[in-house]
């Protein structure tokens, strides 16, 4: 069981049978069943449209590349965070996108869902501080200089597998 206490009350949740459900975080004080909660964010494929080109970034002073991403804000859509997120790392406007998949990452409790980001201002391209460095690779560069092993590269990879 993730959760160890209600979010309502505080109190130390126990694990019961709901019919139907399995075995559910319980509160005993509330008398309510307090399924698990997690965060949600959006990574992008930012994508060129005029060149089919990739946009990886390099964060928080290590020498890799990821896709851009953040997390959703609450009552947001995930579309929505798609474009605020794009538009604020990198200056750049979504013009459409394409949903492709989500994956759980366990290390932060948060469901990642991915989207490509198609732009067609790609020269307006201005990161913000929360960016240390950013690139425009081909697709098969992207997938040969995206972080090895991360979800970053899980997603990237099965977007290009997808293509051909």
């Amino acid at each position: 069981m993730i959760q160890k206490h209600c979010y309502e009350c505080g109190a130390e949740l126990m694990e019961k049978e709901l019919e139907g459900e399995g075995i559910v975080p319980y509160c005993p004080q509330c008398q309510q069943y307090r399924f698990p909660m997690y965060n949600v964010a959006v990574s992008m494929i930012v994508t060129d449209e005029e060149t089919g080109k990739v946009l990886l970034i390099q964060q928080y002073g290590k020498p890799t590349y990821i896709l851009v991403a953040g997390y959703v804000n609450r009552g947001e859509a995930e579309e929505d965070a798609v474009a605020r997120e794009v538009l604020e790392e990198t200056g750049l406007h979504v013009t459409r996108m394409k949903f492709n998949r989500t994956r759980f990452f366990e290390p932060s409790n948060t469901l990642m869902c991915n989207f490509t980001a198609y732009v067609d201002n790609a020269k307006a391209l201005h990161i913000n501080q929360e960016i240390d460095r950013c690139k425009w690779f081909s697709p098969e560069e992207a997938r040969k200089n995206i972080r090895p092993n991360s979800l970053a590269a899980w997603f990237l990879n099965a977007y290009l597998d997808e293509k051909q």
